[in-house]
């Protein structure tokens, strides 16, 4: 059974959408988190985007004494890479977004014009689904986050995406997601051919102004 589409915050261009930027929150944030953002990005009014904001559903999170909220997967502890992923949330969270990526393929999307991105958790799924999606994409945003089923990684990547532009963003200060954990993700993707657009801020767990200006760039780029 394909899984049911997640409810979502849009934000529609002046004209028919050609594009489409699908963007992931964090763990206990919803759609909502980033919508501000847009405005931000500067992208000009010929440029024909849809912005679709997916809400996470809300589940019991063991690193927060099982406390429910809006979360991809659950955590079970705060060391990103000694604590077991939870592989079955991952893979239904990435069958979500890949059900998303569908319905925009089915409004008149092309695969190629699409954009996924994340923060934190929402980032590493992200990372997760673009990597394994079976169309080439427009590329991967990915902010303050890392990996999750890596060891599955270069079997289960899709020659597709192998050359997907990414762009990776982390801040030296985050005490949530350390800089050495984005590094390691960066480490990764370049060690198997992936070209990583990889910056720094001097920031904690957020978002920058010169971050935001540089992803706009970047959806310029792509998908103009």
């Amino acid at each position: 059974m394909s899984e049911a589409v997640l409810p979502c915050v849009e934000i529609e261009p002046r004209k028919r959408a050609d594009a489409a930027v699908v963007w992931l929150h964090g763990l206990g944030a919803d759609g909502h988190d980033f919508e501000p953002v847009v405005p931000e990005l500067r992208l000009p009014a010929s440029m024909a985007v849809r912005f679709v904001f997916p809400h996470a559903p809300a589940i019991p999170v063991s690193l927060n004494y099982g406390m429910v909220m809006p979360a991809w997967y659950d955590i079970a502890g705060p060391d990103l890479r000694r604590t077991k992923h939870d592989e079955p949330g991952v893979r239904k969270s990435a069958a979500r977004v890949e059900a998303l990526i569908a319905r925009e393929r089915e409004r008149g999307v092309a695969a190629d014009r699409i954009v996924l991105a994340g923060f934190s958790q929402g980032g590493a799924i992200a990372i997760h689904t673009a990597l394994r999606h079976r169309e080439r994409l427009a590329g991967l945003v990915a902010l303050s986050t890392y990996l999750v089923l890596e060891d599955a990684l270069d079997a289960e990547r899709s020659a597709a995406n192998r050359a997907l532009p990414i762009l990776q963003c982390h801040g030296t200060l985050d005490p949530m997601v350390p800089e050495d954990r984005g590094r390691a993700c960066r480490d990764k993707l370049v060690s198997l051919g992936y070209a990583v657009d990889w910056h720094t801020w001097p920031m904690e767990h957020q978002v920058c102004g010169e971050e935001i200006a540089l992803i706009g760039a970047f959806l310029r780029e792509r998908l103009a």
